[in-house]
């Protein structure tokens, strides 16, 4: 278990991408291919296999650990864990993002909510 995933994460996307077009590939192959090749199209399931790393659900897990490679980080404090933001990532992407990196002067939240000139709207 390298950088805190289960194994069937990919580098990139779309490296799982492919290798999820060959396995599926391959074991609707194996199917469609029964009547025309017989049982030697059943040789395409074992390939399937390998190329989605076990099963279906393994390579749907695979992919969303590669979507969130980086951007999720899980932290177990008593027996307690969570996933939370990864810190170096919630602040360079997106600019902004929750807060971080934004420098804002409070009085500018009030006024932007009140309409500017501290009136709620109400009885126009």
């Amino acid at each position: 278990m390298k950088g805190g995933t289960s194994g069937y994460a990919s580098r990139t996307v779309a490296g799982h991408l492919v290798r999820g077009g060959i396995g599926f590939g391959a074991l609707v192959g194996a199917f469609v291919l029964l009547p025309v090749a017989g049982p030697v199209a059943l040789l395409l399931l074992p390939l399937g296999l390998v190329a989605l790393r076990g099963c279906p659900t393994c390579w749907v897990i695979g992919l969303l650990e590669t979507v969130s490679r980086g951007r999720l980080r899980r932290e177990c404090v008593d027996g307690r864990c969570e996933l939370r933001p990864a810190a170096d990532r919630a602040r360079s992407w997106p600019p902004g993002a929750g807060g971080h990196d934004r420098q804002e002067d409070p009085g500018a939240a009030v006024s932007r909510w009140s309409g500017g000139g501290g009136s709620s709207g109400r009885g126009r």
